[in-house]
Order: structure tokens, then sequence, then C-alpha cells
């Protein structure tokens, strides 16, 4: 497949903005799958590339994380485990099972959840008291939004902080990293798992990986910069952003 100079600087600038708005909130893919299908690749294997970007942009932010001591990769590595096996089973059920159900359910669940962070101004300004251990969370919810991420997506950096924040007692900008470090694994199931069956356009994904990274590290120093108030804006407006493109997607 022919790529001009033109779509290369195209993918990459859109990916700094996509993998900027994805460290703090997630959502990212309502930037960059749009812009695959604009440059011509069909929906499975934009969706595919996709995740090229993807990973470079929530590696980066994970590895900012982890230079500030956001991440404790000892006491998550279950964690870790959990959402890549999920996300690996997600990737094969993707071919067998129809997805239309979660297009009703996901954005009523993600508009829920940004009314609760409106009306809740409070949550996840400090660390509280744990609701589970990371122990039954790496059993239990870490495989089931791995799964989520490798079967569907859409929204799964906001479930993901979310829970941290509800059921891990972290403090907003704590769950936005382990967030990302969860995505990351997540990403990485998915991206085997498609390369394995020759979905990836590369030309078009290594400039977005370029570009992902660029922005998921401009998106974790603001993430620390600006602290719980610039997540809580902007995991609301993408909650809303990507509930409103499903529902009015076919």
């Amino acid at each position: 497949m022919e790529i001009t100079f033109q779509v290369v600087v195209l993918l990459f600038f859109v990916a700094i903005i996509a993998g900027t708005i994805d460290a703090i909130a997630g959502g990212g893919g309502l930037i960059t799958i749009p812009t695959l299908l604009a440059v011509g690749l069909p929906p499975g294997q934009a969706i595919a590339t996709n995740k090229v970007g993807g990973i470079a942009g929530s590696a980066a932010a994970t590895l900012h994380f982890l230079r500030i001591r956001q991440i404790n990769l000892k006491h998550s590595r279950w964690m870790m485990l959990g959402t890549f096996l999920g996300s690996l089973a997600g990737g094969i059920a993707l071919t067998r099972i129809d997805s239309s159900l979660l297009k009703q359910v996901i954005p009523i669940l993600l508009i829920g959840f940004a009314l609760y962070f409106l009306l809740s101004p409070k949550v996840g300004a400090e660390d509280h008291k744990e609701r589970l251990t990371m122990a039954v969370y790496a059993a239990t919810l870490a495989p089931l939004l791995g799964f989520y991420d490798g079967f569907f997506g859409p929204g799964v950096g906001t479930f993901l902080a979310i829970s941290c924040v509800t059921l891990l007692g972290m403090n907003l900008v704590k769950a936005t990293a382990h967030a990302k470090l969860l995505n990351l694994c997540s990403n990485l199931a998915a991206l085997i798992f498609f390369a394995l069956h020759g979905n990836i356009i590369w030309a078009y994904g290594l400039p977005m990986l370029a570009g992902q990274w660029v922005g998921g590290t401009i998106g974790a120093r603001l993430v620390v910069k600006r602290g719980q108030q610039l997540i809580r804006v902007l995991m609301v407006i993408m909650a809303i952003v990507i509930s409103v493109k499903m529902l009015m997607t076919p």
C-alpha cells in the first residue's frame, strides 16, 4: 500500500493530539480511528493498526508515571497479567461473537460515570480506603476490563481509572497512572493478536507510534502538573463524547 509524505505527517500530528488526550482521560481512538479510515483503511485494519500507536502512547505515559513513582510494579504485577490475558481472550472472542449489544449498554454506563464525577467533586481528590484488595481486583476486574478492551474497547481507559478510584482507593492522578499501565498490557495483547493475524498496516501504524509516544509523554506530564482537576474535566468530556459517538453510529 503506497503512503505519501503528506499522509505520514498527518498521521504523526494527529497521533500526538490523540496520545495527549488518551494519557489524561482515554478516548484517543476517537481521533485516530476516523483518521485511519479517512486515509483509506477498511474498518478492521484501521482498528488493528490503531493498536500500534495506542501501545506507544500508553507505554510513554506509563514510563513517565514510573519515573515519578506513581506506579508500584511489584504491587501491580497480577493486575497486569489479568488485564493481558483478558484482552487476549477478548480478541479471540471478537472473531466469534457479535458485539452489538455493548453499543447499547456502554454509553449508559459512561454517562452514569460522567454524572457521578460531576456531582461528586471530591471523588479522587486524595487516596481513601480501598474496597477491594489488588489481589481480588487482579482476579476479577482486571481480566474483565482487559476482555472488554480486546473485544470492543471504547472508554476502557475511563473504566480502568474509575475502578482504581472507587475500588482501590487511589487518587485520580495515581488512578490514571495505573489505568495507563493496565491499558498498556491490554494493548500489547491486542497488538500481538492482530499482528499474528496480519491485520496491521505498518506503513500507517509506525508514524502513529512515533506521534503517540510524544503525545503520551505530554499528557502524562500534564496530569502531574495540573492534577486531578484536569483529569476530572477531560474524563467527563471524553465519556460523553464516546457515548454520543457510539449512540449515533449505526
